[in-house]
């Protein structure tokens, strides 16, 4: 199958993975945004970035989108760039800072040049915040850095308690709604947010495991199925969820399909074909992620002149793996992180026989 593309993970939280396993998104907060988020060094980052990003490339998750809003100083953004460039997969930068307003920590030189001095370093670079709704519209700054940079803008949308209608709105209206723009999660918005998205071209990057169970709300995908937004998946961050996109996948069509069964049965009536399936989801973990980074010419699915990002699903000591009746149904419900045999990035194997190829580094 394709290399997986995950377009939204928060690799700097990799060294607290499973902490929260019992969170909401409440205690999701405070812990990060508000204490111990605050006290994370240049090191930290690194060391987050470096789990999280050999985590990917031994799940099959070839390309990742790093949410990295904990960069509090232009040093943090170097360990984080630092650490993704020594493993071979591909990783776009999406730098974020949740310390402070947007429109600061974009608006200094020194934020600028970062961008000049790294940009051969890494496979993109986006900016990731958040639009609070404040009519004032304090985010345009930061907006109007993203276009003189020519950089895309990433942000959280539709989180029950942080952003909702208005910020899509206020972003729609004020012009810097595009089709590059990827808003995460998109669970607890309007008909008319969804119309937005939709008429600017505009994706989702769903996380399911998250949303089910720290509460951003629940997944949205049956809406933007109707509304014909394109959608991609993602971690969110690993210490609420999972580090692999088979998770994602598995849990994503549940999900779908709980909420398809329950609409029916409010209206006394019984779901006999469900209309979302499982060759579905592998598209949004593959071409959806690439066509969400703009990268839907080279990368996401298994075409000649397109890169040979691959994984080979195979594991002669499973009996999960046997019989193989449809293979897309057998990648989403039965294949598993330890299913990812052979991983293969532009060629390059960089897992064989179920172990990941010369360590981490290049």
């Amino acid at each position: 199958m394709p290399g997986m593309i995950d377009t939204h993970r928060h690799m700097w939280q990799s060294t607290t993975r499973g902490y929260g396993a019992d969170w909401t998104l409440t205690q999701y907060f405070v812990w990060f945004y508000l204490n111990w988020g605050k006290k994370f060094r240049p090191e930290d980052i690194h060391a987050g970035n470096l789990f999280g990003a050999v985590e990917a490339i031994d799940s099959g998750v070839t390309t990742v989108v790093d949410w990295s809003h904990g960069l509090q100083t232009i040093d943090h953004a170097d360990a984080a760039v630092d650490a993704l460039a020594s493993v071979p997969g591909r990783f776009v930068l999406a730098y974020g800072n949740i310390q402070d307003a947007p429109a600061n920590w974009t608006g200094t030189p020194e934020f600028r040049k970062f961008f000049d001095r790294r940009a051969g370093d890494l496979e993109g670079f986006q900016i990731a915040f958040d639009v609070t709704g404040d009519p004032a519209f304090p985010e345009q700054p930061a907006f109007e850095v993203a276009r003189e940079l020519d950089l895309a803008v990433t942000t959280h949308a539709g989180v029950w308690g942080a952003t909702g209608d208005d910020a899509v709105r206020l972003v729609h209206e004020n012009g810097y709604a595009e089709p590059r723009t990827v808003y995460v999660h998109a669970s607890t918005l309007s008909e008319d947010s969804y119309a937005r998205i939709a008429a600017t071209g505009g994706s989702v990057s769903v996380s399911t495991e998250s949303e089910q169970s720290a509460g951003q709300g629940y997944l949205a995908t049956a809406a933007l199925r109707a509304h014909g937004i394109p959608v991609s998946l993602s971690i969110d961050s690993c210490v609420l969820s999972s580090g692999d996109l088979f998770t994602a996948m598995r849990t994503t069509l549940g999900a779908d399909r709980a909420y398809e069964h329950l609409r029916a049965h409010a209206r006394g009536e019984t779901v006999t074909h469900a209309s979302l399936h499982a060759d579905q989801v592998v598209e949004w973990a593959t071409r959806g992620g690439a066509r969400a980074i703009g990268r839907e010419g080279d990368l996401g699915s298994i075409e000649i002149g397109k890169k040979a990002d691959l994984v080979l699903v195979r594991n002669e000591n499973s009996p999960a793996m046997t019989p193989l009746l449809n293979p897309h149904g057998h990648v989403v419900l039965q294949a598993q992180r330890a299913e990812a045999e052979a991983v293969l990035v532009g060629g390059r194997i960089v897992k064989r026989d179920h172990r990941l190829v010369g360590g981490h580094t290049r």
